[in-house]
């Protein structure tokens, strides 16, 4: 079996009131909740990009507060996905990658790109949308995850067109979203939403363990045996993937310490 690719573990967004003395120590300024919070996960999925444009030098400064080999994902702008045709969506993408988004450099994780629940799977428009999705900018390479939520996509034909273009189907683990568990791309991202008020960890050890090991089975380029069966056939060739597994929605005041304990897991 091949050596297993990085496994990177964290939240979405940085700031968020209730974690103020229960994640973040008591008396941390706001301005050091990103240092502190790279401290403890290893990646985080900026939520701010899919309402707006955020600014160059706030991409270079987050870049600049988080430790070397820490990776920031970022979910594509509302604007581009909340459409009724994806295909026109070349000047919209193209408005964000030059937004100032590759301030991040080596830290620039992969763009998780959400639809709404009502959009349904049509195919051609569909892979219109992703030929439109660039492969590199600036030198930096650009991967690209998407984050469906009808039923209609929940087809042997949108894997084949996801792996055909090498973008990965958001797992959205613990959802009442529809679960794909096929891998489609070098690399896997799953967001996970379940955790609970009533669990000191969000999850319970039996769960977190379970999601511990599917982040291993990935990072080895295997098929976690729990998850739902493939709707495609997987690949012959088994690679490490680098994996990139966000604590999201759910209770989510536990989710920085559902995270921390799935990252002691692995």
């Amino acid at each position: 079996m091949p050596h297993p690719a990085p496994i990177r573990i964290g939240v979405g967004g940085w700031t968020f009131e209730p974690w103020r003395g229960v994640f973040y120590p008591e008396g941390l300024t706001q301005k050091r909740e990103l240092e502190y919070a790279g401290s403890k996960l290893t990646a985080i999925e900026i939520n701010g990009t899919y309402y707006g444009s955020q600014k160059p030098e706030s991409f270079a400064r987050w870049r600049a507060e988080t430790p070397e080999d820490f990776v920031f994902a970022l979910k594509g702008p509302r604007f581009t996905t909340n459409r009724r045709v994806l295909s026109d969506a070349g000047e919209s993408i193209e408005r964000f990658f030059t937004s100032g988004v590759t301030e991040l450099k080596e830290k620039l994780g992969p763009v998780n790109w959400q639809f709404m629940p009502t959009k349904k799977f049509d195919p051609d428009d569909f892979e219109g949308f992703l030929k439109l999705l660039p492969k590199r900018v600036d030198g930096h390479d650009i991967r690209h995850a998407v984050e469906v939520r009808h039923e209609s996509f929940k087809t042997p034909d949108f894997v084949a067109l996801a792996r055909d273009y090498g973008v990965a189907i958001v797992h959205a683990g613990d959802s009442d979203f529809p679960v794909i568990a096929d891998v489609t791309a070098p690399f896997v991202y799953a967001r996970i939403m379940g955790t609970r008020e009533d669990e000191a960890l969000g999850y319970s050890p039996e769960t977190l363990d379970g999601w511990a090991g599917a982040a291993k089975a990935w990072a080895k380029g295997g098929t976690p045996p729990a998850l739902q069966p493939a709707l495609l056939t997987p690949p012959a060739d088994v690679a490490p993937r680098e994996v990139f597994l966000f604590v999201i929605s759910g209770f989510k005041p536990r989710n920085p310490a559902a995270a921390m304990a799935l990252i002691a897991r692995v």
